[in-house]
C-alpha cells in the first residue's frame, strides 16, 4: 500500500527540480489565527464584555471570540505572502487593543491568567445559541479552565500555480483534487511525526499559575515540580480524548474516522476534532471537502510566543513555512504508527525541562540537516539557511530555546509580573499612536484610518494595490472600491476634474451665485509678468491650477515688489504649467469638510509657524515643533513638518527675517502665509462654532460641482455673523477632490472628527445602522 505511495511523493522532488518549479515551490497562502485571554488590572480574567465598538461577532471576518467571552480571537484573512500575513496581524492587534476597556490587555502566555472558580469563567455571549450550546458541550466534557488555554493555530496551503505546474508535469493522479489530497495528507501526516521537533525550538509554555491545576478535568495528572517546555502541549493542555486517533493515509480515511467518532458519540460534531492538523476544505463539512479536495491544512500546535507583541514572531513563520516544504519534501509520507510515534515524542517533549537537551537530539539535528539540503538543493535565499544553522545550534544549547528563554524571566520576574509586564508593553506600542495601522502604516494616513474603521465596523477589507491606496471593501452583496480613504463611486470622475481645475471650479460656482475671488491665468512666467501692473497696490494670491493640499501657494497680504512676484510665479509653476494670480481675499478660511449633504467637520487651519523662546534661532524652533508624534511626511501623521524650503524662505524675506533670526519670547513668525495642515500649519475643530449659514454654503457649493465629498475652503470675515442674501460674509477659494482627513481625527485643538466613519456609513448605511443600534442597545 505505502509503496505506490512512496513512489508518488518521491516523484514530487524531481518534477520541482526538472521543470524548475523552486520558487513556485516556496509560494502559498497564509492565514494566522490567534487566541489570547483579556485581562484586568489585577491580572485576572476580564469578566466584561467582548468590545461592543466591534461589529457583530454573527458577521466580523476578523475579530471574533473563541470559548471564553474574555477570549478574543484574531483571524487574518488569507493572504498570497507570509509578510502580508504578518501585516494583517499586526493591524487586527491595533484594532483589538484600542477597542478594549482601557485598563484591560491582552494575556500574552498560553497558559491562563489568574482564573475565577470553573463555574463562573464565562462562556460567550452572544446571539447565537448553537455557538453557546456547542461551548457548553465542550465545558462539560473538557473543564473550563481548559478551554482558557490559548495559542497559534496557522494555516497554510501551495499556490494555485505550484498545484496546476506539479498537476501538468506528473501521470500518476488523474484529478488535480487527487493531487491535492495526496499532497497535503502528506503533509499533515509527516507534520504529526516531526512536529516535535518545532516544539523544542518554539514551545513556550513552561509554567501555569497554581489556580490552573484545580480542574474538574479528570485527565490532570499531577502538578509539575519544575519548568517544563509546554504545558499546553503536554497532558494538562487541551486535547481529545485518547480513543480520538484519526488516519491520515488518504482524506477519505481522515473524513471516515471522524465521521465514525461523531456516530459514536466520542465527537459531538465534526469541528470537534483537534488534532494538531486540521484538513480544510471550502466549507465546513468533510463531505463537501472530499468532493472539492483538501484547500489548506490548519496547524494547532503552537504555544504563544509571550516575548513578541503578535504572539509569534516573523521569524517564527518563516521557519514553520520551511519545514512544511520539507515535509513534503521529504520521500516518504508518514504511516500511521510513525504518527502515533510522533505523537508520543511530542509528549515526551512536552513534559521535558526546557534546559535539559532533547531526548531526540540525533534525529533533530538529522532532520535540520535534511531541511538545509533541500534549502541547498533548491537554491534558497541565505536567510533560510540561517533559520536552519540557528535551530541546530539550539539543539546543542537548549537555554536557548523560546521555553528557556521564558522560563528565565518567569524565574526572575514571577509568573503574574511577567506576563503583565509584556502585555502593557504590547498594548502601548498599539495605543501610543492611534492614527497609524501597524502593518499598514507605509499607506497615506486616510486610508489607514479608513481601513482600521471599516474593520472595526466589521467590513471585509482588501488591498488592491498597495501604492495607490486602493481598497477594496465589502460586506455581504456589497462591494465597493476606494482610493485614497474617500475616492468612492459616489463621485463621478468629471466632479474630480472640475475641482482639480480652479478656473472650471469659479465658472461653475459664479454661475450658481456662489461668491468666488477674481483674478487672471496665465501660462508662463513671460505673460504673469506682464500684468504684473494689473494687480498694483492689492494683496494677491500665486497659485498653480491644478494642485491640492497647498502645494504651490504664495499669499501676499501687501502687493510684492516684481522680484517676489516673479519667484512666486516661479514656485507655482514648478507644480503646473497653468497658474493663477487671484485678489487675496481679507478674513479667515476655514476648511468645510462635506460628506453626502453635510457638513461633517469645519476646520481653522493656523498657518505653519513658531513661538519664539528669546533663545533659539527660528531654524531650532521648527525642529523643536517638528518632533511633536502628531507630525509627519507624506500624509502618514495628522499633521505635517515645517518645511524649509522656498517659500519658507520667501515668507521670512518679506518679514526682514532669515532662519537664523532669533524672534522675542512669546513672538509668532509666520513661514507661511497659506494655511494649509499639509505644509505644517496647525488645526483647530470650529464645526460647533461655525455659525449655520455657512455649512448651508458649503453643502450648497458640493451640490453645485455634484459631488458627495469634497473639501470646501470658505474665507470668512466674522464666523458668528449668519451669511445673507445683501452680506453674504464669504468667498469660495477652492473646493478639493480627496480631502485630508488625518487633519480633522487629531487637531491641536478641539475635538477630533472621525470622517472615515463617514465614508463607510455612505458606502454600508445598513451596517453602519445596524451597529448603531447595537451600541445603544448596550448602554440601556
Amino acid at each position: 500500500m505505502y509503496r505506490g505511495i512512496e513512489e508518488k511523493i518521491m516523484n514530487i522532488r524531481n518534477i520541482i527540480k526538472d521543470n524548475e518549479l523552486q520558487s513556485l515551490f516556496t509560494e502559498g497562502n497564509f492565514g494566522i489565527e490567534k487566541e489570547g485571554l483579556r485581562t484586568d488590572p489585577s491580572d485576572q480574567l476580564a469578566m466584561t464584555d467582548h468590545p461592543h465598538v466591534l461589529g457583530s461577532r454573527l458577521y466580523h471576518p476578523y475579530l471574533l471570540t473563541d470559548f471564553s467571552e474574555a477570549q478574543p480571537e484574531t483571524v487574518t484573512p488569507v493572504q498570497p505572502s507570509l509578510k502580508l500575513t504578518f501585516n494583517w496581524l499586526e493591524a487586527l492587534h491595533d484594532v483589538l487593543h484600542r477597542s478594549m476597556n482601557p485598563d484591560e490587555y491582552l494575556w500574552p502566555n498560553s497558559m491562563p491568567n489568574l482564573l475565577p472558580d470553573e463555574e463562573d469563567i464565562p462562556i460567550v455571549r452572544y446571539n447565537d445559541p448553537d455557538a453557546i450550546s456547542y461551548r457548553q458541550h465542550l465545558a462539560d466534557s473538557y473543564g473550563k479552565k481548559k478551554q482558557t488555554i490559548s495559542g497559534i493555530h496557522f494555516n497554510f496551503s501551495f499556490s494555485e500555480d505550484f498545484i496546476e505546474a506539479i498537476f501538468q508535469n506528473q501521470t500518476t493522479h488523474q484529478t488535480k483534487t487527487e493531487l491535492q489530497n495526496e499532497l497535503y495528507t502528506k503533509l499533515s501526516g509527516n507534520f504529526l511525526k516531526y512536529e516535535w521537533l518545532l516544539l523544542y525550538l518554539f514551545g513556550a509554555s513552561p509554567y501555569a499559575d497554581s489556580g490552573f491545576y484545580d480542574s474538574k478535568s479528570g485527565r490532570l495528572l499531577k502538578k509539575p515540580t519544575d519548568y517544563v517546555r509546554s504545558l499546553r502541549n503536554s497532558s494538562f493542555g487541551y486535547h481529545n480524548h485518547d480513543e480520538v486517533i484519526v488516519d491520515y493515509d488518504s482524506a477519505e480515511s481522515y473524513v471516515r474516522d471522524i465521521e465514525n467518532f461523531v456516530e459514536t458519540g466520542h465527537l459531538s460534531e465534526e469541528r470537534e476534532f483537534y488534532g494538531n492538523a486540521r484538513l480544510r476544505g471550502k466549507g465546513d463539512s468533510l463531505r463537501e471537502m472530499l468532493e472539492s479536495g483538501v484547500q489548506y491544512v490548519e496547524f494547532r500546535s503552537f504555544d504563544l510566543n509571550p516575548l513578541d507583541r503578535l504572539g509569534i514572531s516573523y521569524e517564527q513563520g518563516r521557519f514553520y513555512h520551511l519545514f512544511f516544504l520539507y515535509m513534503v519534501w521529504v520521500e516518504n509520507k508518514a504511516t500511521r504508527e510513525e504518527i502515533l510515534q510522533g505523537q508520543e515524542k511530542m509528549l515526551n517533549t512536552a513534559d521535558e525541562n526546557p534546559y535539559q537537551v532533547s531526548a531526540y537530539q540525533k534525529e533533530g539535528l538529522k532532520i535540520l540537516a535534511g531541511m538545509l539540503d533541500m534549502v541547498n538543493d533548491l537554491s534558497l535565499n541565505d536567510e533560510f539557511e540561517e533559520l536552519i544553522k540557528k535551530a541546530q545550534e539550539k539543539f546543542h544549547h537548549p537555554e536557548e530555546t523560546l521555553s528557556a528563554r521564558v522560563a528565565d524571566k518567569i524565574e526572575k520576574q514571577g509568573y503574574l509580573a511577567f506576563n503583565r509586564q509584556l502585555g502593557l508593553k504590547f498594548k502601548e506600542y498599539s495605543t501610543e499612536r492611534p492614527y497609524v495601522l501597524n502593518g499598514f502604516a507605509d499607506m497615506e494616513l486616510s486610508t489607514q484610518l479608513l481601513m482600521y474603521d471599516a474593520i472595526e465596523l466589521g467590513v471585509e477589507v482588501k488591498v488592491v494595490d498597495r501604492a495607490d491606496h486602493f481598497l477594496k471593501l465589502s460586506h455581504e452583496n456589497v462591494v465597493e472600491y476606494v482610493r485614497n480613504g474617500n475616492m468612492t463611486s459616489k463621485d463621478t470622475t468629471i466632479s474630480h476634474f472640475i475641482m482639480e481645475n480652479k478656473t472650471v471650479t469659479k465658472k461653475i460656482l459664479a454661475e450658481a451665485g456662489y461668491h468666488v475671488p477674481g483674478g487672471g491665468e496665465y501660462h508662463s512666467i513671460k505673460e504673469a509678468l506682464k500684468h504684473y501692473a494689473n494687480y498694483q497696490n492689492q494683496p494677491i494670491v500665486v497659485k498653480p491650477k491644478s494642485t491640492n493640499y497647498g502645494i504651490g501657494i504664495s499669499v501676499f497680504k501687501k502687493f510684492p515688489d516684481k522680484a517676489s512676484y516673479k519667484e512666486a510665479l516661479e514656485i507655482a509653476f514648478q507644480e503646473d504649467d497653468t497658474v493663477l494670480v487671484e485678489e487675496y481675499v481679507a478674513g479667515t478660511e476655514y476648511r468645510f469638510f462635506v460628506l453626502d449633504d453635510e457638513v461633517g467637520a469645519v476646520l481653522l487651519r493656523v498657518p505653519a509657524n513658531v513661538i519664539g523662546d528669546g533663545e533659539s534661532t527660528i531654524d531650532e524652533l521648527i525642529d523643536q515643533k517638528n518632533d511633536d508624534p502628531l507630525r509627519g511626511a507624506d500624509h502618514r501623521a495628522p499633521m505635517a513638518y515645517i518645511e524649509k524650503g522656498a517659500i519658507e524662505t520667501l515668507m521670512l524675506k518679506e518679514q526682514n527675517l532669515s532662519f537664523e533670526s532669533i524672534p522675542e519670547k512669546g513672538q509668532t513668525v509666520y513661514l507661511r502665509e497659506n494655511s494649509n495642515i499639509s505644509t505644517g500649519g496647525d488645526s483647530i475643530d470650529f464645526t460647533n462654532e461655525m455659525d449655520e449659514s455657512y455649512n448651508a454654503i458649503a453643502v450648497g457649493i458640493a451640490k453645485a460641482l455634484e459631488v458627495k465629498v469634497t473639501g470646501i475652503d470658505l474665507i470668512i470675515p466674522d464666523y458668528k455673523t449668519p451669511s445673507t442674501e445683501e452680506n453674504p460674509g464669504y468667498s469660495c477659494i477652492e473646493a478639493n477632490f480627496n480631502p485630508a482627513m488625518n487633519m480633522h481625527a487629531y487637531v491641536t485643538k478641539g475635538k477630533g472628527r472621525r470622517l472615515t466613519k463617514g465614508i463607510l456609513k455612505m458606502l454600508f448605511p445598513d451596517l453602519v445602522q445596524q451597529q448603531k443600534q447595537q451600541l445603544q442597545q448596550t448602554n440601556k
